[in-house]
């Protein structure tokens, strides 16, 4: 496992996506919706220089995650991948996290088709753990001679 990025709340997506881009250079790399199963809207942002990540996470009225913000509880969760692996190894390592005092949240793999897990550290900091997709290759183009 390794460390891949830390999570910031954040309460306007669009501003804050200027602020971090525009006044601090980061660039987007990707994003994803998981207000489907009651999360919100996330943005991967990238330094070019160091390669660090920060994550902006987002989160409507009704998601599991929305409340009240206080300055302060920006820190949203630190994010951890296994890297391409199965479903099952995923699920083996939620067990073993949860066997070393993690908590659950309600986020493991049944509840998230198997992408990824969370849980809380013993002072109630979340923790993410995330697998990759295998990737499907398309079939090689024939060179041309």
């Amino acid at each position: 496992m390794r460390f891949e990025n830390v999570g910031l709340r954040v309460t306007d997506l669009a501003r804050s996506l200027r602020f971090y881009t525009r006044a601090l250079g980061l660039r987007e790399v990707r994003r994803g919706d998981t207000r489907t199963w009651g999360g919100g809207i996330w943005v991967l942002l990238g330094d070019p220089r160091s390669r660090r990540k920060v994550e902006l996470n987002w989160y409507p009225k009704g998601s599991l995650f929305s409340g009240p913000y206080r300055a302060g509880d920006g820190v949203d969760h630190l994010d951890f991948t296994l890297g391409v692996v199965s479903r099952k190894e995923l699920e083996r390592v939620y067990r073993r996290l949860l066997q070393h005092g993690a908590k659950p949240t309600g986020y493991e793999p049944s509840t998230t088709a198997g992408w990824m897990a969370s849980v809380t550290d013993p002072d109630g900091i979340w923790i993410t753990i995330g697998r990759r997709p295998r990737v499907t290759r398309s079939p090689r183009k024939a060179r041309r001679t």
